[in-house]
C-alpha cells in the first residue's frame, strides 16, 4: 500500500473513532428540570449540553439564518462546566439553576473575559471590576454564564426613532420565525437566544416594555417583576424608577426557578429594601394548573380594533380562561388621559444621573466618564452613526440634576396616575386578582430606515407603575406568535405565575421557530 493511501486510511478510521467519542443530542425545548434529571442519571455531563448550545450558536447565529443574538459567547463556558461535573459527582441535593448555560443581555456586567458593552462600541473595550447583582446570583446557584447577548443600543435609549435589535457592536438581530421581521427590544438577544434553543434561559432587562415586547414577538414567557424583586446594581441603567431585569424563558416553570433564584436584598440598590417579606426564593409553589378558578380577570378591552386577528386570539384565550372558572370584567380603561409624558421626563434625568454612577462604579477602567464624552465619542463613529441619531441622549444631557422641580412632579404624577389612580384603584374598584390583554401585535417587518412600526402595545401601564407583568404565548398570526400579559399590583408575582401557568398547561402555544425566509 502506497504511502499517502495508508495515511488517508489512518486519518478515516481516526475520524471515525472520534466521531464516536462525541456524543449527540437534541436538546431542543429542553427544561431546567430535564437538563439536571439528565445530569443527574447520566445521560448527559454538563460540560456536553454546554458544548451543545455553542454548536447551536454557531450553526444558528454565527451561520444558518445568522440570528445575530449573541454579542459575545464566554470563552470559560467549558472550563466552568467541566469543574461543576467534576463537584456534582459527590453533591445529591443540587441548586435550582445548577449546570444550566444562561445567556445575560449585555447591560449586565460580568468580572470575566466579556466585556459589558450595552450594544455601544464605545463600551467595545469595558471589563467591569466586579460582578452585578445578578451574575452573582447566579454564579452562586452554579449556573453558566454562556454569553452576552446583543440588544437594541443603550437598552433603546438613545435616539428619536430605531430599529429594535440594532447595536452598533453587531448590527441587527432577526426575528427566529420569519428572518425579516423584528425581535423587538430591547431584550432582543435574549429573547431570540431562548426562543432558538442557543440557551437554557435567558435573562432581559426593561424599562417600557423590553421583556414583554420581545417576549411576545419571539414566543416566550417573559417576566418583568415588580421593581425593587431583583436588584439592578451592576446594570447599565436607564432609569432609577422603571428599570428591572427579569427572565425569560421557553415555559412558565423555567421563568419561575430563575425569578426565585436572583431575589434578595442589595444594599447597593434601594429599591430591594422594599422587597423585605415580599418577596420569595422559591416562586414554583405558586406553580397551580388550576389558577385560573375563581379568579377575577379584568380586560383592557380598550385595546380592541387594532389587529383583528390579536382580538380573535384574545377572544378565544377569554373563553379558555372564563372555561377554566375565570370571571372577566370588562375595563374602558385604565389610567385617565396619556400622562406617560411625565415618563419621558424621568427618563431623561435619570439616565444621565444614573449613567455617571454607573460609569463612576467602573473606577479607573471605565472607557468614558459621563453622558456627554458618550455623544462626542459615537458621533466620531461612522458605524454608530450610519441610521440613528442621537435625540434621546442629547435631551438627557440638557437636563439638570434630580433634584429640579420639573423632575420631581413630573414623578410624583406618573406614579399618581399609574399607581394610585390607575392600577390599583380599578383593580380596588373592581375586585380584580389581576389584568389580561394582549401584549402586542404580531412582529413587523425590520426597517432600518424607517425604524420600529408599533401597531398595539400594553406594557406602559405595568411599566410606569413600576408593576409585575407576565407574557405568556397565546397563539400566532400566521407564522408569527403573540402573547398574552397578566399584571397586577405590586408584588403579587405568585398570583400571576398561578394565571400564567395555568393558562400556558391548558393551551400549550409555545411552538419552536423554523427560521422561515419570509411569511
Amino acid at each position: 500500500m502506497k504511502k499517502n493511501s495508508f495515511l488517508i486510511l489512518v486519518l478515516f478510521f481516526s475520524g471515525c473513532l472520534n466521531k464516536t467519542k462525541t456524543k449527540s443530542f437534541n436538546l431542543d425545548e429542553y427544561s431546567i428540570e430535564m437538563l439536571q434529571s439528565g445530569y443527574i442519571d447520566g445521560t448527559f455531563t454538563i460540560k456536553e449540553v454546554v458544548n451543545h448550545y455553542l454548536t447551536n450558536i454557531d450553526n444558528l447565529d454565527k451561520s444558518g439564518p445568522k440570528l445575530n443574538s449573541i454579542i459575545t459567547v464566554n470563552p470559560d463556558a467549558l472550563n466552568i462546566a467541566e469543574y461543576l461535573d467534576r463537584k456534582l459527582q459527590s453533591k445529591k441535593n443540587i441548586s435550582p439553576l445548577y449546570g444550566i448555560p444562561i445567556i445575560l443581555k449585555d447591560n449586565i456586567d460580568t468580572k470575566d473575559k466579556m466585556p459589558t458593552t450595552a450594544g455601544s462600541r464605545v463600551l467595545k473595550n469595558s471589563y467591569p471590576i466586579k460582578d452585578s447583582w445578578i451574575a452573582k446570583k447566579l454564579r452562586l446557584e452554579g449556573a453558566i454564564i454562556l454569553g452576552k447577548a446583543n440588544l437594541s443600543e443603550w437598552a433603546n435609549y438613545r435616539a428619536s426613532f430605531s430599529s429594535s435589535g440594532w447595536s452598533g457592536i453587531l448590527g441587527q438581530t432577526k426575528n427566529p420565525y420569519v428572518l425579516d421581521r423584528n425581535p423587538c427590544g430591547s431584550s432582543s438577544g435574549s429573547a431570540v437566544a431562548v426562543s432558538s434553543n442557543l440557551c437554557a434561559v435567558s435573562i432581559g432587562t426593561e424599562t417600557w416594555g423590553s421583556i414583554m415586547c420581545p417576549s411576545n414577538a419571539n414566543g416566550i414567557v417573559g417576566i418583568k417583576p415588580t421593581v425593587g424583586l431583583w436588584s439592578r446594581s451592576g446594570i447599565v441603567p436607564i432609569s432609577y424608577t422603571q428599570d428591572t431585569a427579569g427572565p425569560m424563558a421557553r415555559t412558565v416553570k423555567d421563568a419561575t426557578i430563575l425569578l426565585g433564584s436572583i431575589t434578595g436584598v442589595d444594599s447597593s440598590d434601594n429599591k430591594t429594601l422594599n422587597s423585605s417579606g415580599k418577596s420569595f426564593s422559591d416562586y414554583t409553589k405558586f406553580l397551580n394548573p388550576n389558577g385560573l378558578k375563581d379568579k377575577r380577570l379584568g380586560y383592557l378591552k380598550s385595546e380592541e380594533g387594532k389587529n383583528f386577528q390579536v382580538d380573535s386570539l384574545m377572544h378565544r384565550s377569554i373563553r379558555f380562561m372564563k372555561n377554566q372558572g375565570a370571571q372577566i370584567i370588562e375595563l374602558d380603561k385604565i389610567v385617565d388621559g396619556t400622562p406617560y409624558e411625565n415618563s419621558e421626563i424621568i427618563l431623561a434625568y435619570e439616565f444621565k444621573d444614573g449613567l455617571k454612577k454607573y460609569l463612576d462604579n467602573l473606577g479607573e477602567k471605565r472607557p468614558v466618564s459621563n453622558l456627554q464624552d458618550i455623544i462626542n465619542a459615537t458621533y466620531n463613529d461612522s458605524i454608530e452613526m450610519e441610521y440613528f441619531n442621537l435625540a434621546l441622549m442629547e435631551n438627557a444631557q440638557s437636563k439638570g440634576n434630580l433634584k429640579d422641580k420639573l423632575y420631581k412632579d413630573a414623578l410624583s404624577n406618573m406614579l399618581k396616575a399609574y399607581r394610585i389612580k390607575g392600577i390599583d384603584l380599578i383593580m380596588d374598584q373592581f375586585n380584580l386578582d389581576a389584568i389580561i390583554s394582549p401584549t402586542g401585535s404580531p412582529a413587523w417587518k425590520t426597517d432600518l430606515i424607517n425604524g420600529d412600526n408599533y401597531h398595539l402595545s400594553t406594557s406602559v401601564y405595568a411599566a410606569l407603575s413600576g408593576y409585575p407583568n407576565i407574557n405568556v404565548p397565546m397563539g400566532f398570526v400566521r407564522e408569527l406568535p403573540v402573547g398574552l400579559s397578566f399584571f397586577g399590583k405590586a408584588w403579587t408575582e405568585p398570583i400571576l405565575i398561578e394565571l400564567a401557568y395555568a393558562f400556558e398547561q391548558g393551551t400549550k402555544h409555545r411552538r419552536k421557530p423554523k427560521f422561515l425566509i419570509n411569511d
